[in-house]
């Protein structure tokens, strides 16, 4: 697996994306936010970033997609932990990533993000590099996800995380989780 800057926000660049295979692909096409990707047989996972309106430091992840083939396999927590590590290198001090399902919580708690206590945007947790990355946060932001109208896959999936410690990071961008479930 092969993970690629394409560039930043500043660098213009835009990604076509198959919107049979990718949820939010219309949002890569557009060239006001930098573009990484993951792949092996074409691009399989991609990302969506720039600065924060209101605070130069952070750097937001705006999209995160995978594949639907290739879904389960670790691509997001890895792709967005590339994406942390080459924001720091630039010297951006904080990342972002909203979040609106527990999936996609746990993959950036994989990441190294952790729960900021806040919501925003159409039911988004905000999450952040680096954090709180304390049991008791964690669980703040799985309770929130309890209180909503969940499938039976999201419910079981916090049923089996009550009372869980955060998941390990990865210990390197390139790593594979040990189950897509972690």
């Amino acid at each position: 697996m092969e993970f690629s800057l394409l560039g930043w926000p500043e660098d213009g660049h835009r990604l076509r994306l198959d919107h049979e295979q990718f949820a939010y692909a219309g949002k890569f096409v557009m060239t006001s936010t930098g573009k990484a990707v993951a792949g092996d047989d074409g691009v399989v996972a991609a990302a969506a970033f720039d600065a924060d309106r209101t605070d130069p430091d952070t750097l937001c992840v705006r999209y995160i997609t995978v594949r639907r083939d290739r879904q389960g396999e670790g691509l997001g927590p890895r792709l967005l932990r590339f994406v942390r590590e080459r924001a720091a290198e630039k010297g951006f001090e904080r990342v972002s990533i909203g979040v609106n399902n527990p999936f996609s919580y746990q993959a950036a708690y994989r990441a190294g993000f952790c729960f900021s206590g806040a919501e925003s945007g159409l039911a988004e947790l905000d999450l952040v590099w680096p954090g709180d990355r304390s049991a008791a946060r964690y669980q703040a932001g799985l309770d929130l996800f309890r209180e909503r109208d969940l499938s039976a896959d999201e419910e079981s999936f916090l049923a089996a995380k009550a009372e869980a410690d955060p998941p390990p990071v990865l210990d390197t961008w390139t790593e594979r989780p040990t189950s897509a479930a972690e």
